[in-house]
């Protein structure tokens, strides 16, 4: 891996954990709650909170969008989250879910000068992403930026994850890997346990189904571990979302990128030593 792409990928790693915070906050759900979202389960605040700036998106276009998701899984929310609140609405709650909760995990550090400088940096390479062809990308980038430096904070390392997202959708389709053979090849190299990527709601017999196919492609062996080809398939589709994510850093000096990642250690240590987030994803970070 090419230091340019070492350090992108560096700094997705950073971020994920401060945009995530969003899905596990207690502030979040309380604000989910107020709007009338069920919140025993953190589904039907999720698909609102991540949909929402796509509008009054159908559960096709949540599921194209959103990818790995079973249709079945999105059709038990979506359309059915606009029904409890309107899109302007979710989005509204959003902002204040995200300051209640940067402000409870960051304290002082919410409105310091550390964050407000990480968040000037973090707005040029978010404004320098091309979001053509990138719907979540788009429809965040679409939305005004925040003047607290912890909310602009948390609206670049947003847009720049469905940025990175959308480009890593592209390559996953450029490998020709399905949703479910996406999730099933993952988990074949170890990204994550089977069990975790169940949260996506395909079942067991999707499950089979898409090892079956990817065994036939031998990408896989039947015990559910990746060949060799497999493996290589992976890493050409994580190379290939490094390289589309990697344009938009390009603003900053390699200097200015040091500094940033100087500036968001603390943030992050604060995200990831909360106990909020879950220690495996289907992100497979660390893993990859």
């Amino acid at each position: 891996m090419s230091d340019e792409l070492g350090r992108v990928r560096q700094m997705w790693h950073l971020l994920e954990p401060l945009h995530a915070v969003l899905y596990y906050a207690p502030e979040a759900y309380e604000e989910a709650s107020a709007l009338g979202y069920a919140v025993d389960v953190r589904w039907p605040s999720y698909f609102a909170w991540r949909a929402a700036p796509l509008g009054e998106a159908g559960a096709g276009r949540v599921t194209e969008t959103f990818y790995s998701f079973s249709p079945r899984m999105v059709g038990e929310h979506v359309p059915g989250i606009w029904s409890v609140a309107s899109p302007d609405a979710v989005l509204a709650a959003r902002r204040r879910a995200v300051d209640r909760a940067y402000r409870t995990l960051l304290g002082e550090s919410a409105t310091a000068p550390e964050t407000a400088g990480a968040a000037a940096l973090l707005r040029r390479v978010a404004e320098a992403a091309d979001t053509t062809g990138r719907p979540l990308a788009a429809a965040n980038a679409a939305l005004p930026w925040p003047d607290e430096p912890h909310l602009a904070l948390w609206h670049a390392a947003t847009v720049l994850r469905e940025h990175r997202g959308d480009g890593h959708l592209a390559a996953l389709a450029g490998a020709e890997l399905d949703p479910v053979e996406a999730l099933v090849s993952f988990a074949a190299i170890g990204a994550a346990p089977p069990a975790v990527f169940a949260s996506r709601g395909w079942g067991d017999e999707a499950w089979s189904h898409a090892l079956e196919r990817l065994v036939k492609r031998g990408l896989a062996a039947d015990d559910g571990t990746a060949t060799e080809a497999g493996r290589a398939l992976r890493a050409e589709v994580e190379r290939r979302t490094d390289e589309a994510a990697a344009v938009p850093w390009r603003v900053l000096t390699d200097e200015e990128q040091e500094r940033l990642v100087e500036l968001l250690g603390p943030l992050w240590v604060a995200a990831i030593g909360s106990g909020l987030l879950p220690s495996e994803t289907t992100l497979g970070i660390g893993k990859v």
